[in-house]
């Protein structure tokens, strides 16, 4: 691929708090359709909202984004940018593109309510273009800052076909010319948003379905910048498990889920899949899901997120973690093998402490009840055998053969007296790290409680 059709995508969240389950949805689909077609993926920190952006949702935003690894290969501040948007604003204005206008908020709400009760739509009138110079004199005098809107051109149909919801086309007549600069001079998303794309060289736009409105009006400063338009992909919305949308799908953050032992390959694995007609897969290596990624698998029925099904796939990607990749959250003493041994136990790695505490111990004696004579018979067989191969079959098989018991009356009693539970990772694993002194030591303290 040549550098002039190289693929870039951006991922612009704004530093207002932390990302949550739909931006890293958004963030991940960009980084995918980039890596999938050895393109760059752009981090650009939409901080032009200097009163709401805050320094340590920057930071956070970059940790989680390297904990998902979704690394950019470039990052930009929108606020480092604004001599870029003054001159940009500039020509646009002297080309008749963009105007002033000066109502309130109350002006404009009483508007639309009047359009609305004549049946009309609540769509902005222009009044501000029939201004008068006498008119923005007496503003200027009266102290009044006006805001600027984009004038959009009303010739033709603004159309484009969406990658996702293909063939799209709006009337712009029945569109508000969008305020793009308050009146105290800040910028809204719109504008910087498009000239960063054109800047920046970016040839795919992956967002939510919520953004239609908002591509076609960029798509009119694209060509009033004389620029290349970006392909548009937007995504349908999450919804909750419920099937509406979820107020918690809006808070449920990386940093909470990070915290309940999700695993990032987990968030990876279901997100890269949700609302495509493809299976989910488990996987801690996302390459198989980068070559499947296609935007023509979406469909345009809302997204569902399930918290429940997130908690599975982390169980399934938990199982496929190798040490090397875990042992940093071990407990002390537990090696390869004691992590292979519990591994196909847990829903998250923290779990492994519950069962590295059963293998060294102590653990609550369960009572033996009727059992006892067995599990004295099982102590004492325990210290003769050999423990150098595989002891716990060894020890069944003896038991087997001379209580004469079989099944559950033949294991649960011991998987009781020696982990002080009903269930938990396979015992041929889990014996040998109990080792043969607490073994013998359990068996006996069963058999005599």
């Amino acid at each position: 691929m040549t550098a002039a059709s190289t693929v870039v995508t951006r991922f612009a969240p704004s530093p207002t708090g932390r990302l949550h389950v739909g931006n890293v949805r958004a963030a991940l689909h960009n980084w995918m359709w980039a890596r999938k077609h050895g393109g760059r993926f752009i981090l650009r920190i939409d901080d032009t909202d200097a009163a709401r952006s805050e320094e340590r949702f920057v930071d956070a935003i970059r940790a989680d984004l390297a904990w998902l690894g979704l690394h950019p290969d470039h990052e930009e501040r929108q606020s480092a940018r604004f001599d870029r948007y003054e001159a940009v604003f500039e020509e646009l204005r002297s080309t008749g593109r963009i105007y002033p206008a000066y109502e309130s908020a109350q002006e404009l709400d009483l508007k639309r309510k009047i359009a609305r009760g004549r049946g009309l739509p609540p769509i902005y009138d222009r009044a501000a273009l029939s201004l008068t110079e006498a008119d923005h004199a007496r503003y200027a005098e009266e102290g009044t800052r006006p805001h600027w809107r984009f004038r959009l051109d009303h010739a033709a149909p603004i159309k484009w076909d969406d990658l996702i919801r293909g063939a799209q086309s709006f009337d712009p007549a029945q569109l508000s010319d969008p305020v793009i600069r308050r009146a105290d001079g800040s910028w809204l998303y719109l504008l910087p948003s498009a000239i960063d794309d054109v800047d920046m060289g970016v040839t795919h736009v992956v967002r939510g379905e919520d953004h239609v409105s908002n591509t076609a009006l960029q798509l009119q400063m694209f060509d009033a910048m004389r620029a290349a338009r970006p392909r548009f992909a937007h995504e349908a919305l999450l919804t909750g498990a419920e099937g509406k949308l979820s107020k918690r799908l809006g808070a449920l953050g990386v940093d909470e889920l990070r915290e309940s032992g999700i695993e990032p390959a987990a968030i990876v694995s279901l997100l890269a899949r949700l609302g495509t007609s493809d299976p989910v897969e488990p996987v801690i290596d996302p390459a198989p899901l980068i070559e499947a990624f296609d935007f023509a698998h979406f469909g345009r029925a809302p997204a569902r997120f399930d918290e429940v099904e997130l908690a599975q796939v982390n169980a399934r990607v938990v199982h496929q973690l190798p040490f090397a990749g875990v042992a940093d959250r071990l407990p002390a003493g537990m090696d390869a093998g004691g992590w292979e041994a519990v591994r196909p136990n847990l829903h998250t790695v923290a779990e492994a402490a519950d069962w590295w505490h059963v293998v060294e111990g102590p653990i609550e004696a369960v009572p033996a009840g009727e059992d006892a004579d067995y599990l004295a018979q099982a102590a004492a067989v325990a210290h003769e055998i050999d423990w150098s191969g595989d002891p716990w079959h060894t020890l069944t098989n003896r038991l087997k053969a001379e209580a004469g018991r079989k099944g559950k009356a033949l294991f649960l009693p011991l998987r009781r007296a020696l982990t002080g539970r009903d269930h938990g990772p396979d015992m041929a694993a889990l014996l040998p790290l109990i080792g043969q002194a607490r073994a013998v030591e359990r068996l006996e303290a069963a058999a005599c409680g």
